[in-house]
């Protein structure tokens, strides 16, 4: 696949928000999220040309994004590296819905990477077969790992 920087820049846009998503769910720290950002970018950049259509560009884009983000976490954790949190308030509102939203997030945060890309995927409503698809697993796989998933965010104390 021949891709001009044109086309590219139209791609980035169009699945800019999954981009970020996933790079969001990987860390909360608003620089370490750029950065995951760009390297993604460029990962999609260096490997459009040998995409060849065999899936949907969104479940490669999904792909690649995953693998940055946990290639780059399990970078941070080798070397014992701790960002800081920043704080960033995606909502100021403290009703109960946007605790518990909170509350999810941070469980979700704790869990392996792997079934964190899980857990997001499925929270962006794909099936189990788009889901399998993305992260190279089985359709009865996906299945097991998120009852499994939902088993351990239930038994998570909220520390």
């Amino acid at each position: 696949m021949n891709v001009s920087e044109t086309e590219f820049a139209q791609i980035a846009r169009t699945h800019k928000s999954i981009i970020y998503t996933v790079c969001y769910m990987f860390s909360k720290n608003a620089d370490e999220v750029a950065d995951l950002f760009q390297e993604t970018l460029a990962n999609i950049w260096s490997g459009l040309p040998g995409f060849n259509g065999q899936s949907d560009i969104r479940t490669w884009i999904y792909r690649v994004t995953l693998n940055t983000c946990i290639s780059a976490d399990r970078k941070k954790r080798r070397a014992g590296c701790n960002i800081h949190d920043m704080d960033i308030a995606l909502f100021e509102d403290n009703d109960h819905e946007t605790k518990q939203i909170n509350m999810l997030h941070k469980r979700i945060s704790r869990l392996q990477p792997f079934d964190r890309a899980i857990v997001l995927l499925w929270l962006e409503n794909m099936s189990y077969e788009e889901i399998g698809a993305v992260v190279g697993i089985s359709t009865k796989n996906v299945s097991v790992r998120l009852f499994r998933i939902k088993e351990e965010l239930k038994k998570m104390s909220d520390n």
